[in-house]
């Protein structure tokens, strides 16, 4: 089912989402992978779309991406990581392949980019990097596909390099795994840092409105106005 989101009432304590026809960029969700990765496709009324953190691994999540786009006639425009953890990277190859798009993401996050393939077989997983060109994203990058402009935020601190897509005419944040609902991303893993990543959160994100409907890299959607209020790491 198609998001087409915004905060329901004005509580900002309250994360209910409802369906709205009134916000032209749509939000697609697919849980893929081992991890329970969310994958995303946006898109506008221009047919054109972004595929965020690609976390197809088989031949059955690669169906669905695929399925989905033919379907809707979408036509994709860019492939965006806002990280390089083996989880939300797994299906760069397979999206360069089908539609010759390359990674966008942080410089910062080359290194984690690098040993994907190493880190893959840690876990058990198939896996190939794509070896191919990339393109580095900035702070305050605007990317833009159709009639839709999104700002890059770097907020590290999961990883040095976490970037969230923010699309500030119609709050909504793409956040990777920087926020969760009433959680924030681990900081454990290589180039973390937990208190920076609590310094980004509330300078970069919890200035944002509090309708801000966040898309995390796991889990369900929230909104800033409830993480200020409930997430327990505030």
């Amino acid at each position: 089912m198609l998001d087409r989101h915004e905060v329901a009432g004005s509580n900002p304590a309250d994360p209910t989402i409802t369906d709205s026809k009134n916000l032209f960029m749509k939000v697609e969700k697919f849980v893929f992978n081992p991890f329970s990765e969310n994958t995303y496709i946006l898109f506008d009324d221009t047919k054109e779309c972004v595929i965020v953190d690609p976390g197809n691994s088989d031949q059955y999540e690669n169906e669905k991406l695929v399925d989905f786009i033919k379907e809707h006639s979408l036509k994709p425009k860019l492939l965006l990581n806002t990280h390089a953890h083996i989880d939300h990277i797994m299906g760069n190859k397979f999206v360069n392949e089908q539609y010759g798009l390359i990674p966008h993401f942080h410089k910062d996050d080359l290194f984690l980019y690098q040993s994907s393939e190493s880190i893959a077989t840690m876990y058990g997983l198939t896996y190939s990097i794509l070896e191919a060109e990339y393109n580095y994203l900035e702070e305050f990058d605007i990317v833009s596909f159709g009639n839709t402009k999104l700002k890059c935020l770097l907020v590290p601190g999961h990883s040095p390099g976490s970037i969230c897509f923010y699309n500030e005419a119609e709050n909504i944040l793409i956040a990777g795994d920087v926020l969760f609902r009433e959680s924030i991303g681990r900081t454990d893993l290589p180039g973390g840092n937990h208190q920076m990543l609590l310094a980004g959160i509330s300078e970069k994100i919890f200035t944002l409105p509090d309708e801000t409907v966040v898309y995390p890299g796991h889990m369900e959607t929230t909104t800033v106005g409830y993480e200020k209020v409930n997430n327990p790491f505030f």
